[in-house]
């Protein structure tokens, strides 16, 4: 479905919902909630949105079933999508442990947006032809869309499917992250246009006068000195640099002050290096990765990411200084690619799929991640939520990540430069 056609792309986005006063008389219901953020968004953009993208807080799960009705009766968008959240962010701030209801609405002009919802039975095998990912997603490559990707994480293979998307999309970017506000299976909801799912995935393919940007910061610094793999099994490494990998670690740690050695305790991770041909590594040159144990006996260590002999890693760190410079430079890289692209067209809207480990409870303060943005990229409508993994690209791979936060900026074709 191509959207109507007008002059620019524009974007906006709102929270509503929340009850600051718990003893409150004036309480909304979804309905109602739902029904005010139509109302403003369509003061905002002038028009019904082609596309309106939907986090709502587990708060409202009894209403689940009905968020698609509501919205269609109000803005009757060409598509739908959305999920339940641990959290929400939109409006210019990031509502954490609250109910809620982040509401994105965009006008697209020249743009196909194709949904699409997968079970994880019906995912291709790892030798499936590109075709069998094509189908499944119901777009060509030829088309080049870009992807967004709300996946159950209690029900769906994340992983296979962006790999396959991956091989069968090369030049596509895909961003999303995993639904959250649930602690069992079945209480997640995906919203799809009319349909609300409990199992799988929701997609979204947006192709024709579109180009998405992504930003991905991972938050961590190196210490140390980057290592060679030299000996593993899967993801068990056995030697670093001809050494034991236990002991490299130990060495590594011993060289830390008192304040990272001690929080090495809970924050230590293993970067992998994505682009062999670089000589001097830095932050945005790393997938991180989770470290999930040790093999003493074997001087091993385990990492969450399959690795071979050759590979280049490095230890790393994470805390709230880190975290928040780490973002800084990513968002400054990509405004400085923007403006040496050639004076292409600038950002009208963007989505953040944030960590539900990040936000206050890793800054002390609301609001750490979108006010970013806004210092760096400006006042572009913010919308996203706080995920339980966040996917996104580094290096020209996707990966599902953790504690990351994951942007998608969305700007027109046409006139565009390339990033």
């Amino acid at each position: 479905m191509i959207s109507k056609t007008e002059k620019a792309m524009k974007w906006s986005s709102l929270i509503g919902g929340r009850d600051v006063d718990e003893k409150s008389s004036s309480k909304q219901t979804a309905k109602q909630t739902i029904a005010d953020l139509c109302e403003k968004l369509l003061s905002e953009l002038g028009q019904e949105p082609d596309l309106v993208i939907a986090f709502v807080s587990h708060h409202y799960a009894r209403s689940f079933e009905k968020i698609p009705g509501y919205i269609k009766d109000k803005l009757n968008p060409k598509a739908l999508i959305g999920c339940s959240a641990g959290g929400l962010i939109g409006g210019g701030e990031e509502v954490e442990h609250e109910k809620g209801i982040a509401l994105a609405g965009a006008v697209m002009p020249g743009v196909k947006l194709s949904g699409f919802h997968i079970f994880n039975e019906q995912l291709p095998d790892g030798d499936a032809p590109p075709s069998e990912w094509e189908k499944i997603v119901g777009v060509e490559s030829s088309v080049e869309p870009s992807f967004i990707l709300l996946p159950d994480p209690f029900s769906f293979r994340i992983d296979s499917m962006v790999q396959g998307l991956d091989y069968a999309f090369a030049n596509s970017v895909k961003v999303g992250g995993l639904a959250s506000g649930a602690n069992e299976p079945g209480r997640n909801a995906l919203f799809l246009n009319d349909d609300v799912y409990t199992e799988g995935m929701v997609g979204l393919a947006v192709s024709g006068n579109v180009v998405v940007d992504s930003v991905v910061a991972q938050g961590c610094r190196p210490i140390g000195k980057p290592l060679t793999v030299t000996a593993c099994q899967g993801n068990i490494v056995l030697e670093l640099d001809g050494e034991p990998a236990i002991r490299m670690l130990k060495s590594v740690l011993e060289d830390l002050s008192p304040q990272d050695q001690e929080l090495a305790r809970n924050s230590l991770f293993l970067g992998v290096v994505m682009d062999e041909f670089k000589t001097d590594f830095k932050c945005g040159d790393f997938l991180i990765r989770n470290l999930v144990g040790l093999v003493p006996e074997a001087g091993a260590i385990v990492v969450g990411e399959l690795l071979r002999q050759g590979r280049t890693v490095q230890f790393h760190l994470r805390d709230a200084a880190t975290s928040s410079e780490d973002l800084r430079m990513m968002l400054k890289n990509y405004c400085d690619r923007t403006r040496l692209s050639g004076g292409g067209a600038q950002a009208q809207g963007a989505l953040l799929f944030s960590c539900l480990g990040r936000g206050k409870y890793l800054y002390g303060s609301k609001n750490h991640d979108s006010d970013s943005f806004r210092e760096y990229v400006g006042d572009v409508p913010l919308t996203g939520f706080f995920c339980n993994g966040e996917i996104g690209p580094v290096g020209g791979t996707t990966f599902l990540h953790g504690y990351t936060s994951s942007f998608g900026l969305f700007r027109a074709k046409e006139n565009a430069g390339s990033l």
